[in-house]
């Protein structure tokens, strides 16, 4: 057998290929992000250090920075993108930023594979989830900027009624909504609630950390896939022999990973997690779905007993332009919605949800429109995100 190249070495190392393990790095303690304050300069170009790109993104109040090549340093705020000048970056800016951010180990990493994500954390500065990739002009970065506060349940614009789901001492309580809607900002409110609230053991598993908890009433253990553990799966199997009493899973994304985390709820734990799912209806029919149909008829029944609550939210750009508000939907689960999961009934689960307003149930519809009635978003953007667009057809005249 010819000798391995020196690329198929590096890729088995990363991926397991070569001895069924993948290695854990071996620094594996993070910080906070928190420290003395970084000063921020006054403006920011292509000469700029990453560092004090990031800075200047976190005082702008951007959520998102995108350094990609032929294009000139774009920043995202509330939802669009707006670019800094007109220089582009080439491939030597991005390999330089890129390079100053990383450990030997994530480089090597993603030289070998062309892609990775990370948190890439500033002392005074913060935390940042970075995601990179190597594309046909270079290579490109994109951060996340993570809060450096947790906001609380009043600012999280959440409706009342979602207080409930934090008081549960078992059951599965979702997180859902598109990418970059605030699913992580949602989850981690609830869960500060139950550390502030509730004497438990709590035990995150994420891909990766972004928020970092200090705990308060409640024991918190937080692990990072890649960096704590192998996978999701594994971290998952391992948490239900660590006495856990609220297992928080960043997302829900895989057969394994559901199939464990609903097992984990009916054994007398409260599980936490996100979806990428546009409504609760959907989401139900995602978790049933992912498994195969000869099990479909078991796993009714098991979420039917074990579902507790499911928030879905959009970010809805405000109409005066100063920030973005969500819109949320939120399902209780009661008796009769049980029902129609375990009947496999899901598509009477949106009215269900209007007559249950009393138990604190919205749409996410209705919520969209007490928006727009209350002028805080346009008629358009509630258009373009309604479950029913047909609801909102006065306000984009003949568009279809």
């Amino acid at each position: 057998m010819n000798k391995k190249s020196e690329k198929q070495s590096a890729l088995e190392s990363i991926s397991g290929l070569g001895n069924g393990t993948m290695e854990l790095p071996r620094k594996f303690i993070g910080s906070s992000g928190n420290g003395d304050p970084k000063s921020v300069p006054g403006e920011i170009n292509l000469n700029s250090s990453l560092d004090d790109i990031l800075l200047y993104a976190r005082q702008q109040g951007a959520s998102d920075v995108h350094l990609i090549v032929n294009t000139p340093i774009t920043f995202k705020k509330f939802g669009s993108l707006t670019r800094l000048g007109e220089d582009v970056v080439t491939p030597e800016h991005t390999k330089k930023w890129i390079e100053s951010c990383l450990t030997p180990e994530q480089l090597s990493r993603f030289q070998a594979t062309g892609d990775l994500e990370c948190v890439y954390i500033l002392d005074g500065g913060g935390r940042f989830r970075v995601t990179l990739m190597r594309e046909r002009f270079g290579w490109d970065f994109t951060a996340r900027l993570i809060p450096q506060t947790i906001r609380s349940f009043e600012d999280s614009g959440m409706p009342p009624s979602c207080q409930k789901l934090t008081k549960w001492a078992q059951g599965l309580v979702l997180i859902t909504g598109p990418a970059g809607c605030g699913k992580t900002s949602t989850l981690t409110t609830l869960v500060e609630m139950i550390n502030s609230s509730r004497s438990d053991h709590i035990i995150t598993i994420e891909n990766p950390v972004e928020m970092v908890y200090e705990a308060k009433q409640c024991q918190i253990t937080q692990r990072e896939i890649g960096t704590h553990t192998l996978s999701q799966a594994n971290a998952l199997r391992a948490a239900l022999r660590e006495d856990p009493d609220i297992i928080v899973i960043s997302e829900l994304r895989d057969l394994d990973t559901i199939q464990l985390a609903v097992t984990a709820a009916e054994t007398g734990h409260l599980v936490l997690g996100t979806m990428n799912t546009n409504d609760a209806a959907q989401t139900i029919s995602r978790l049933i779905d992912s498994f195969p149909p000869d099990q479909q008829g078991i796993i009714r029944n098991m979420v039917s007993e074990s579902l507790r609550g499911i928030i879905c939210q959009q970010l809805v750009p405000k109409k005066d332009g100063s920030g973005a508000v969500p819109a949320f939907e939120v399902l209780m689960v009661n008796a009769a919605i049980a029902n129609m999961i375990r009947e496999n009934k899901v598509t009477q689960i949106n009215n269900a949800i209007s007559i249950g307003k009393s138990e604190g149930m919205v749409l996410l519809d209705h919520s969209l429109r007490n928006l727009v009635q209350e002028g805080i978003i346009d008629g358009k953007e509630a258009y373009d995100r309604a479950i029913n667009p047909r609801e909102f057809q006065q306000f984009v005249g003949g568009q279809e």
